[in-house]
């Protein structure tokens, strides 16, 4: 569990990124697992553009993609999720 200090440093961290993955109207395709896990691995806090055509469906996706790559949702702003994840390595 991620303390809100920690949480805090993560967002004002995340401010300046720009969303690395982008999923669009094919939705949660294996292609885009690939891309997020390879963004966290290579980066650990990314932005990810999520558009879906309702906030339901939105919020589907952004748990999908957290609980499949195990990673945290520092914050979600509109489509902007960003997401961290420690890297082991």
């Amino acid at each position: 569990m991620l303390t809100r200090s920690f949480i805090r440093n993560l967002i004002t961290k995340a401010h300046p990124l720009r969303p690395v993955v982008l999923i669009g109207n094919k939705g949660l395709t294996p292609q885009v697992h690939n891309e997020v896990e390879a963004a966290l691995l290579a980066h650990e806090l990314i932005k990810v553009r999520v558009n879906a055509p309702t906030r339901e469906a939105r919020q589907e996706m952004i748990k999908e993609i957290a609980d499949f790559h195990h990673a945290t949702v520092v914050q979600t702003v509109g489509h902007i999720l960003v997401l961290y994840r420690v890297n082991e390595e």
